[in-house]
């Protein structure tokens, strides 16, 4: 058997290259979307925000392992910056972030069609909020204070789950997806563009829908609306 020539070595170098600037890139883009989030009403001590956009992006360009890996990095930056939550917060991140994006990216691998993308960024939302539900439960007490800056019991974050934590979740996820449906296309032709992405495998190609665009529009408008009667903004 032959040795492998010389020229295979830097192609391949030159490719996990890309890849790792890609996902540093990404990775740090969703830090400063997630720090800007905070200029949105909170719920209580919930923050939205559109962070899961970038590392979905990163996920149906790269895979769901490249999702938990932005996911993860990205939470233990917050951590060390602008969080205020400490390691119970950074759990809380992570496991929210790469529920949602992991699940999605997972479904999208398989069938890269717009259809398998609304598809897996549907489960991706229905995965986020059971696995939000059962570790708010289990963590949230531990790190969560009241009003007198004792930590609230179990008993009060059961009482919370169906009237705080469940819709604030489904708003969350379902923002992320519908901005995720709208941006992904132009976003990941941008990095093709520069070469930060390999060339596209969707089987889609290039074709425009006007009825996917006004149903992504129309499905962020639903959501940013229950977003704001959450916050109490109207």
């Amino acid at each position: 058997m032959s040795a492998p020539t010389m020229s295979a070595v830097p192609t391949r170098s030159k490719m996990d290259t890309k890849t790792i600037t890609s996902l540093a890139m990404l990775t740090g883009v969703s830090v400063i979307i997630a720090w800007m989030s905070k200029l949105m009403p909170p719920v209580m001590f919930l923050d939205f925000d559109f962070k899961h956009v970038v590392v979905c992006i990163g996920g149906f360009t790269f895979g769901p392992f490249a999702a938990a890996i932005i996911a993860i990095l990205s939470s233990f930056i917050e951590m060390l910056t602008f969080s205020h939550t400490g390691p119970w917060g950074f759990l809380m991140n992570a496991l929210g972030t790469a529920s949602f994006c992991c699940t999605a990216s997972w479904f999208y691998q398989k069938k890269r069609t717009k259809q398998g993308a609304v598809i897996g960024l549907g489960l991706g939302l229905v995965v986020m909020v059971a696995v939000m539900l059962l570790w708010n439960y289990f963590i949230t007490p531990l790190y969560m204070t009241g009003a007198g800056g004792e930590l609230v019991t179990r008993a009060q974050v059961a009482a919370m789950l169906p009237t705080l934590f469940f819709p604030f979740n489904l708003a969350k996820g379902g923002m992320n997806m519908a901005a995720t449906l709208l941006l992904y296309k132009p976003v990941v032709t941008a990095l093709r563009a520069s070469g930060l992405v390999p060339p596209s495998q969707s089987a889609d190609g290039k074709k425009f829908s006007l009825g996917f665009l006004l149903f992504s529009l129309a499905l962020l408008a639903t959501f940013v609306t229950f977003a704001l009667v959450l916050a109490g903004v109207i």
